[in-house]
This record gives structure tokens, sequence and C-alpha cells, in this order.
């Protein structure tokens, strides 16, 4: 069927008309294909549209023509906020070797210390610790976290990201009591509805685990941000630093792996609806109960695996603790197609910065291609990823299985152990 209405011509399906009860709707790649070249070309730049497609709404990149035989009109679907990211997710991060030159040589730019800081900047903590003034048994956990969109759905977006900041609260072995938002948002090219559609989905993740967010502060940006700056609170001697693993303690991992691979896959249109699926149920799950399971089986030190990937966090833990690891590839949990997507090279360019920055205190690498696969899942850029447990290794099995008991992915990926002269301080030994 043609349809032609004020020189715009369509090309509408019969299929499509018949089977959706006279609505044909054409994706933005669908449109390049059937539409004359002269109308793709300008069809941001097409004015205001005749009274019959008055249901018009400016979003590059985003359009949606829904044609029907009662007239034709011109609607907008929801908007790729992948679109409006130039790197997805935690994947953004500087890189941790730049960020450490730029904090500890540089001794202008180090945080001021005082004597009621109890974690500061020094060994890479999740969160800081402070005091509470008058206080002996409780300190405050204070972090910021925000992030760029590595979904298309506003409301989605905005609860992953409330999600990844809570976690280092979590991670801290700390509870988030209060959180603030911050926004960087892209004014003009996307309509405020999708900003409250992120703040939505944001404020319903943490009424969830019973945190208010009470203010915030937006700026215009051409990228899209957003996330949280979060207060909690923690018993002081429940602290879990990186300072506190033991060797001989085994690694627990709460969360499979794979979300920074998998975002990529969404934002290059590759994913399947089940990948991307699994995916973000695992970023919207909080870390709370993970918390209170690991709590329960002697858990003294953890990290969240967020976006400098396993490896790097887990090395955060041994420089603090003066420790190395071992991690077994194969028993690292994976979300589904994430070995797959990893093998076409579906990698962010923060995953392979990660894999640079660890390289050079990794034993064990191979050539063998599902080995090399694995390496590159234990430095993924994760995003709102799972709690890395220090626990003792006689608890590590029945933390596995409370973990799993309460739907997590959850595995045991290694074991903590004494620095050698072959193996100093930080070697991750893969196997």
């Amino acid at each position: 069927m043609h349809d032609r209405r004020d020189g715009l011509f369509f090309i509408l399906p019969e299929a499509l008309e018949d089977s959706c009860a006279g609505h044909a709707l054409f994706l933005r790649d669908e449109l390049e294909h059937r539409l004359p070249q002269a109308l793709v070309a300008n069809r941001n730049a097409l004015g205001r549209p005749p009274n019959q497609m008055s249901k018009w709404t400016r979003v590059l990149g985003s359009e949606t023509f829904l044609a029907c035989r009662s007239g034709l009109e011109c609607l907008m679907s929801a908007p790729r906020l992948t679109q409006f990211a130039t790197a997805a997710g935690c994947a953004a991060k500087l890189r941790m070797s730049d960020l450490q030159r730029v904090i500890k040589e540089d001794p202008a730019s180090r945080p001021a210390r005082h004597d009621a800081v109890l974690v500061g900047y020094e060994l890479s903590d999740d969160a800081a610790v402070v005091k509470l003034p008058g206080d002996d048994t409780r300190g405050l956990v204070m972090t910021t976290d925000f992030i760029s969109p590595l979904v298309d759905d506003a409301f989605t977006f905005g609860a992953i990201a409330a999600t990844n900041a809570l976690s280092d609260v979590y991670a801290m072995g700390g509870l988030p009591l209060y959180a603030l938002n911050i926004v960087a948002f892209p004014e003009g090219e996307l309509p405020l509805d999708v900003l409250s559609q992120i703040m939505n989905g944001a404020a319903h993740a943490c009424s969830s685990v019973g945190v208010p967010i009470v203010g915030g502060h937006t700026v215009r940006n051409p990228d899209l941000k957003f996330g949280l700056a979060v207060t909690g609170e923690v018993q002081l001697d429940q602290v879990l630093s990186n300072d506190l693993a033991q060797a001989g303690q085994a690694l627990v991992l709460s969360k499979a792996l794979g979300v920074g691979i998998i975002g990529t896959a969404i934002k290059r249109g590759l994913a399947t609806s089940s990948q991307a699926e699994a995916a973000i149920a695992s970023m919207c799950r909080m870390n709370d109960v993970a918390l209170r399971v690991a709590r329960r089986h002697g858990v003294t030190s953890a990290t969240d695996v967020t976006g400098f990937g396993l490896c790097l966090h887990l090395s955060n833990i041994l420089f603090g603790s003066r420790l190395r690891a071992r991690i077994d590839l194969a028993a690292l949990p994976l979300l589904p197609g994430a070995l797959e997507l990893a093998a076409q090279g579906v990698v962010p360019g923060g995953s392979r910065a990660n894999l640079e920055t660890v390289q050079p205190r990794l034993r064990g690498v191979t050539d063998a291609p599902d080995h090399l696969l694995r390496t590159v899942l234990a430095c993924d850029a994760q995003t709102s990823g799972g709690l890395l447990l220090c626990v003792p290794k006689a608890n590590a099995q029945a933390a596995l299985l409370d973990l799993r008991e309460t739907g997590h992915t959850a595995a045991v990926v290694g074991e903590l152990l004494p620095p050698t002269p072959e193996a100093p301080v930080g070697t991750i030994e893969l196997m």
C-alpha cells in the first residue's frame, strides 16, 4: 500500500497493516531503507508537520513513524538513551592507572586528611568512612556514583544507576540512609519526561531498601548522566575495608560477570532480548541481601565489582591487605551470551583498558581461546555488579549455598594467598 500526505511518501507493507489493525511502525533503520533519501537526510528539519501529524516531538536519532487508516501521524518512540552516551555505564570511568597517578603522585590533588576519617582515598576503597561526632561505635559512609546510560529505557536506567550507587555503601559493610540525585541532561535534545522517568526509576529502587532521595543537583550537558550521592552508616567494628582481607580466605562473587559486554551489545543493537533482560535483572538486584548473607559467614573485607572489573577491584584488596590471589577462570559466573559476544569482539573500551592496566600483574595467561576470553571477562567493566567477598575458606560453600538460595548467580572464584618473592603483593594467578 502507498500513501501520500503533504509531500511525504510512505510505503506501508500490507502484512504489517493487516496484522496490526491498520498500524505500521517503522523504526529508524527501516526508514532509511524505505523512504526517499532526501526525506531521510532531512527528517530532523521537516519543520512543523501538518495538522494530521500534530503529535510530533523532535528527538535526534529516535524517530518512529506511525501510519494508520484514519490518517497519517508522525509519532516518536521512546528515545534511545544509549545514543546520548559516548561510553556506557561504569565503562566510562577514567583508567585506574590515570586516576592513581593524579591522586597519589600529585600531592596538591590529594584530598585532605582529618582525624575523623577512618577510611579515605589511600587504599581505593568503595566509599569513605568517617566517625560520627560523640559516637565511638558508628560511622558515616559517604559515596558518589553516577553513570551514563547502557540501556534505552529511562525508568530502568534510573533504577540501575541508583542500585549501582547504593552498592558502594553495602560494599563497605554499611546501610544506606539518604541520597541526592546527580543529573547531567541534554536539554533540548531529550524531552523532560525522560528525566522524570529516570528519577522515578531511581526513587523506586531506593524506596525498595528504605532510602529516601532528599534533593539533588542538575546541569545541562550533551552526554546524559545520572547517579546519586549517598550517605549511610556502619558499625565501626563491621567496616569491610580493603585492608582487612586475610591469607587463606576464599573469594566469593555474588553476581555474574559480563555486564560491560552485554551493555556494549545493547548499544550496538547486537544483544538478544534474553541477553539484555538477564543483564538488566542483574544490574537491578541490590547488594543488601548479599551483604547480610556474607555477614553470617564471617566476611572481613569486600568490594563491589564495577567499572574496573573483577581483577582491578580485587587488586585494591590485594594491595590494601598485602596479599596475592588465585582466580579460577572456569568458575567465573557469566551472564548469558557474554562469552560469545566477547568472542565476536564486542568488548567496551573500559574493559580493554582494565586488562591493559592489570596485565603486568597477571600470571598464568595462556593463548587458549577460552582462557583468553575468560580473562577478558575477568576484566570486564561492570555496572552495578556483585560483591566480591573475602570469607573463611571453611565457610565458602555454605555462603555460596545461601547466596544461590536467595537468587544470586554466585560462585567461589578463587582464594587469597600470602605473597612470595616470585609472586609479590598484587599478583593474580589465573587458572
